[in-house]
């Protein structure tokens, strides 16, 4: 089960956090996978894959250029046949209200989390309605519910679940599939630079806070998310498409 032999797949920020679970996985179920991202340590998690049997690609690419984009996705079908599987996981946060959100950030997070994931999808769907193909996109509890101070990050994320209905739509006709999953918190990469960065000193402190917003009474781990995103990108789940799946330890549904 949730063999991925044959398939080539595209992951968005597969260098570290969700993204790298992702990647590892995916590679590990067989797929040959393209990562796409900027991150200056991106050439580790390549060497980690290949040198464990897996068969991994690295581009350098901002995707919330077009043309970035368009040249990439140019470079993999080149010498490939198709591309099955699209995981727009790359996406950049923001701490802010309304109020203190500048027209820079909301556009910084617009350009990466909404432009950035239509770029992609844009590129790749036509290469997919040849064979048909998966597209998954990640988003987040954000889109479902109120958290204090992601005013421009909820919004980035609300548009998610909003493209994902939408393609999964317009597409059904030529065999793509389009889920999204939402997390709640995980620990990535992110989290300990972000706990370092504003609570400098009482690191653990507030990771156990942040940890027990979460009713299962812990953060979600990258591996969990790329499980979840393994059975979503399977052909175990040809019956899939059009659904927002929560991993959340009960944020959503229990935190009242």
């Amino acid at each position: 089960m949730f063999n991925l032999s044959n398939k080539i797949t595209v992951i968005t920020g597969g260098a570290s956090g969700i993204g790298k679970a992702i990647a590892l996985l995916f590679a590990k179920q067989g797929s040959t996978v393209h990562i796409l991202d900027v991150d200056e340590n991106a050439n580790k998690i390549i060497d980690e894959l290949n040198s464990s049997g897996g068969s991994c690609y690295l581009h350098n690419c901002d995707i919330s250029q077009k043309s970035a984009v368009k040249e990439v996705v140019a470079t993999i079908t080149k010498d490939a046949p198709a591309i099955h599987i699209l995981v727009n996981n790359a996406g950049i946060a923001h701490v802010g209200t309304l109020e203190t959100t500048s027209e820079d950030d909301l556009a910084r997070l617009f350009n990466v989390n909404v432009k950035g994931m239509y770029n992609c999808m844009h590129e790749i769907i036509p290469v997919m309605k040849k064979r048909g193909g998966c597209i998954l996109n990640i988003g987040s509890v954000a889109a479902h519910v109120g958290i204090p101070d992601r005013f421009a990050y909820s919004m980035t994320k609300g548009a998610v679940a909003a493209m994902t209905l939408s393609v999964a739509k317009d597409y059904l006709q030529y065999n793509i599939r389009c889920n999204c999953i939402s997390p709640a918190r995980v620990h990535t990469p992110f989290v300990d630079g972000f706990l370092q960065k504003n609570f400098p000193g009482r690191e653990k402190e507030m990771f156990e806070k942040l940890s027990k917003t979460q009713p299962i009474g812990r953060m979600g781990e990258p591996e969990e998310i790329a499980h979840l995103a393994l059975y979503l990108c399977s052909d175990e789940a040809s019956f899939l498409t059009g659904c927002d799946y929560l991993i959340d330890g009960g944020f959503v549904t229990l935190n009242n």
